[in-house]
């Protein structure tokens, strides 16, 4: 990553994200949205795969995630996309099939390109003061930047195959 993951309490409810990215933004926007590319980075890390991911990339499209863990526990979360504009904002709501904390979330991704870096400020926006500081106090920030380091990688080798978007990279990665 070019800079290391901030994670920074907003108000009584929310959490900001500031990963950097060494690729341009619509190569990250791809990686966030097309599951050919979130199978690879995001939340598989320490034994953890995606035999789930679903992506209907259209406001009022859905997703579906599910983790499965190296002894077999799964974790899964949905939500709806209220917001889609490539290559440069994605809002969603988020909720986890077992809830770990109280109500839903609102996240938005807002991606800005400067000199081929890309910065995705994510707004995770909850329903309490509550559920905003169980997820502070929980491993999130741990999980999350693993994640971010796997999606450097991966779009440091997209970028060395000369891809800008996914539409141009070949059949087999």
């Amino acid at each position: 990553m070019g800079n290391p993951l901030r994670v920074t309490p907003h108000g009584d409810l929310e959490i900001v994200m500031t990963p950097v990215f060494d690729a341009p933004r619509s190569l990250v926007f791809d990686a966030w949205t097309k599951p050919e590319l979130l199978r690879r980075w995001l939340g598989v890390h320490s034994g953890w795969t995606m035999p789930v991911c679903e992506v209907d990339l259209r406001v009022g499209g859905a997703y579906r995630y599910v983790w499965r863990g190296p002894e077999g526990m799964e974790m899964g979360v949905s939500g709806v996309f209220l917001e889609v504009v490539a290559p440069e904002r994605i809002m969603t709501t988020e909720k986890f099939d077992q809830a770990w904390y109280p109500g839903r979330a609102l996240i938005t991704h807002v991606l800005t390109e400067h000199d081929d870096k890309t910065t995705c400020t994510i707004n995770l926006r909850y329903d309490s003061t509550e559920a905003r500081d169980a997820v502070l106090a929980s491993p999130m920030e741990g999980g999350v930047g693993a994640g971010c380091m796997k999606l450097d990688e991966l779009l440091a080798s997209l970028a060395a195959r000369g891809s800008r978007t996914v539409d141009r990279l070949p059949a087999v990665l």
